[in-house]
């Protein structure tokens, strides 16, 4: 069990604390909200990622195997949404102010997360790579605990990031250093979702 459990946790925690879509608004809101502003945000994250363990455990793998265009689709509108967001730290009359006045909260995050391509796919790839090995070892519980690891790494793997934006935002006094950051978080947005849609792009012509 303990050799499992080191090559599931050697597989899954880089997917997971890369640099991604939820990883990056993280860090953002992190910085603008400080943590306890950011739970919120990081329950609709966590709580879309759980439900779409629940789907592609327990059969949603095969539809995405049958229609593979509907995530080209969920990638698209991904994107589209992280130029939102990315407009919304980056507005004027916000900079302005020296602060960010967007709160992301729990339905930001549940949005995020539903158009993320890549959640739904580092979910199916753990229990592609996974659940012969979960199931020799838990029988019939073996999604319910798969499941249960990738939630418990989710939760604290935000949270990090979460805490690295404020740090970042603790270091960083004053309504210059506030602009600086929101535009920076902006343009990082902006390159998440440039990276989306063009792997989408050549991933759907592939």
């Amino acid at each position: 069990m303990t050799g499992f459990f080191i090559l599931w946790f050697s597989a899954m925690f880089p997917l997971v604390f890369s640099p991604g879509p939820a990883n990056i608004v993280f860090a953002a809101s992190g910085l603008s909200q400080g943590v306890k502003r950011s739970i919120s945000l990081l329950v609709g994250i966590d709580l879309m990622f759980l439900i779409k363990s629940f789907l592609i455990g327990f059969g949603l793998g095969e539809v995405f195997e049958r229609y593979p265009n509907s995530l080209f689709y969920l990638q698209l509108a991904g994107a589209i949404y992280l130029c939102y967001l990315a407009y919304k730290f980056a507005k004027p009359a916000e900079a302005a102010l020296g602060r960010s006045t967007s709160h992301f909260g729990f339905r930001a995050g549940i949005i995020l997360q539903l158009f993320n391509a890549k959640g739904w796919v580092l979910v199916a790839l753990m229990f592609s790579l996974f659940s012969a090995s979960a199931n020799e070892l838990w029988a019939s519980h073996s999604v319910w605990i798969l499941i249960t690891m990738l939630a418990c790494l989710n939760v604290s793997v935000h949270l990090i990031w979460i805490m690295i934006g404020a740090s970042i935002g603790r270091l960083t006094n004053g309504i210059m250093g506030e602009k600086i950051q929101n535009i920076v978080y902006a343009l990082s947005l902006l390159a998440v979702a440039c990276w989306l849609l063009w792997d989408a792009v050549f991933t759907g012509l592939s």
